[in-house]
């Protein structure tokens, strides 16, 4: 399976936005887009000028490393979105937000999504009391999220719970950290999605 091997944070300065994929390196001035605020490469700090198709590309680029999914998957995330009711780029937003991978990051349990993908992977977590593996699963309201009681004791799962304060838990997840448990108490809203994202220029570029 094709991955992404490079420095992670020449993909925040690509897209000049705090991803936060370095886990606490972000939080600190040594984050590469603090100290360097233009784009990788020999011609990053030179002016660009965008076309309409290129501003839609840079968004979706930017959402698909946020999330750090491949371009299968999100396309696959896309396609789930714009079948079902409602807003497409709202639905693609929700559908992003609930998988499991992302879940598990954003109560705390890991620093960066893709350590949370790879603690999944490593099947160190269950659903509703049942082991599931797939960072892709996809979560509902009502759903309960924890660690399995022989991973309560690693490393990284305890270490990034210490510093869970700093980044905060959305309103539409509750974390018990003393139990190693979260629980979708909602689906997302829109405005709980508090990242920079103009979801409607991927649905455009998609729709062409």
């Amino acid at each position: 399976m094709a991955r992404y091997t490079e420095s992670v944070c020449r993909l925040c300065r690509r897209e000049n936005l705090k991803m936060y994929l370095k886990g606490d390196r972000c939080y600190t001035d040594k984050c590469a887009i603090e100290r360097r605020p233009y784009p990788p490469g020999q011609h990053g700090q030179g002016r660009v000028k965008f076309s309409e198709y290129g501003v839609q590309l840079r968004e979706k680029q930017k959402v698909k490393r946020m999330y750090g999914l491949l371009e299968a998957d999100f396309r696959h995330a896309y396609a789930n979105a714009a079948a079902a009711k409602g807003k497409t780029g709202e639905n693609l937003l929700q559908t992003l937000e609930l998988r499991l991978d992302n879940v598990v990051f954003r109560l705390g349990f890991a620093d960066t999504r893709n350590e949370a993908r790879q603690l999944v992977r490593h099947g160190h977590f269950r659903v509703n009391a049942r082991k599931v593996d797939v960072p892709s699963f996809r979560l509902k309201a009502g759903d309960a999220v924890e660690v399995k009681d022989r991973s309560r004791k690693v490393a990284r799962i305890s270490e990034a719970l210490e510093a869970v304060d700093r980044r905060g838990v959305p309103q539409w997840l509750e974390l018990d950290k003393g139990g190693f448990k979260g629980t979708v108490k909602t689906n997302p809203a829109r405005e709980d999605i508090t990242m920079p994202i103009q979801e409607q220029l991927i649905v455009e570029l998609y729709s062409k």
